[in-house]
């Protein structure tokens, strides 16, 4: 009588451990459905405006589409053909490739050291006077792009421009005696400058608010130590604000990298001078001037290829270096 009555006891035990486990088990998964579910929109977001346009950008990238199979609405699929024809192109190597990677090198290397210094400068001033500039630098990331290249443009305009009139006036050139915009070296110059004056304060300013979370403690012990200025920077403040160092250069090498306004605006930069194009200008002339857009979306996912490639590389050299 005792084993009967004890055999339902101790499944209603059973069973009521097993609800208990299950209570805990769904709750984590509630708490782990949370956060996807605040962050649905912003991925449906992103799936809409980014996803659909890659996988269309890959399936153009995969056919010799024209304007004749855009009017009339259908493929013709040639495989890697687009991607074979790209990549043995010596234009590719010879000018199209050196242009976008040593001028996204350069531009990157001016914009985080004119933005870091300009954050130290800012960081050393008062509030107010601190305010003040931190307004007035941002006016300069504040400008669209197209209104800036136009601005620099005008200054280095071969007659009238700003730069030409005072060599003339100094004696050193005559206004309109050399095309600044027709040297390939010249050119871009002139678009790193461009570059560079939009993309500093952003560097700046973010690098600014990173100083202000290193603590003080750590300078005035560094200055006890007999620590010099370039000692402290070196060994305090570049260890302090390493992560959004990480960050601003990820994104500024991914602006750098895909530039079009800058260089497409400037005189000779559309496609007319081929010897300054950079890969997003020859994607673009592919597509839209030529009308080879199979070719054009090949040329833009193999620029995205190499962004990637960029920013795992460096990401993973900081892992490694935070391991150590």
């Amino acid at each position: 009588m005792s084993a009967a009555t004890s055999t339902p006891k101790n499944a209603a035990n059973a069973t009521g451990t097993l609800e208990r486990r299950r209570v805990p088990v769904r709750r984590r998964l509630q708490r782990g459905s949370a956060p996807w579910l605040l962050l649905a929109p912003g991925l449906v977001t992103l799936a809409v405006l980014l996803l659909w346009p890659l996988v269309r950008v890959l399936n153009l990238s995969i056919q010799d589409y024209r304007l004749r199979n855009l009017i009339r609405g259908d493929s013709n699929y040639t495989g890697l053909t687009n991607y074979r024809e790209i990549l043995s192109d010596p234009f590719l190597w010879g000018t199209v490739l050196p242009n976008t990677v040593g001028f996204a090198i350069v531009c990157v290397v001016l914009t985080m050291v004119v933005g870091i210094v300009v954050a130290l400068f800012l960081n050393s001033l008062g509030t107010w006077w601190r305010s003040i500039c931190t307004t007035a630098i941002m006016v300069a990331w504040a400008v669209p792009a197209i209104t800036g290249t136009y601005v620099f443009v005008w200054l280095f305009d071969p007659l009238n421009g700003l730069v030409a009139s005072t060599l003339d006036q100094l004696g050193i050139m005559e206004a309109g005696s050399w095309n600044w915009f027709a040297n390939r070296w010249a050119f871009y110059a002139i678009a790193t400058a461009n570059v560079v004056y939009h993309g500093f304060p952003f560097i700046a300013v973010t690098v600014l608010a990173g100083l202000g979370t290193v603590p003080k403690e750590l300078y005035e012990a560094a200055a006890l130590d007999g620590a010099g200025p370039l000692s402290r920077f070196r060994s305090v403040t570049i260890p302090g604000i390493r992560p959004i160092l990480a960050v601003c250069i990820i994104l500024s090498t991914i602006w750098d990298f895909k530039v079009f306004t800058q260089i497409y605006l400037m005189p000779g930069g559309n496609g007319t001078n081929r010897d300054v194009m950079n890969l997003g200008v020859w994607s673009y002339s592919e597509s839209f001037a030529q009308g080879l857009y199979g070719r054009g979306s090949a040329i833009a996912v193999l620029l995205t290829l190499l962004l990637l490639v960029i920013s795992v590389i460096y990401m993973r050299s900081l892992m490694k270096e935070d391991e150590l």
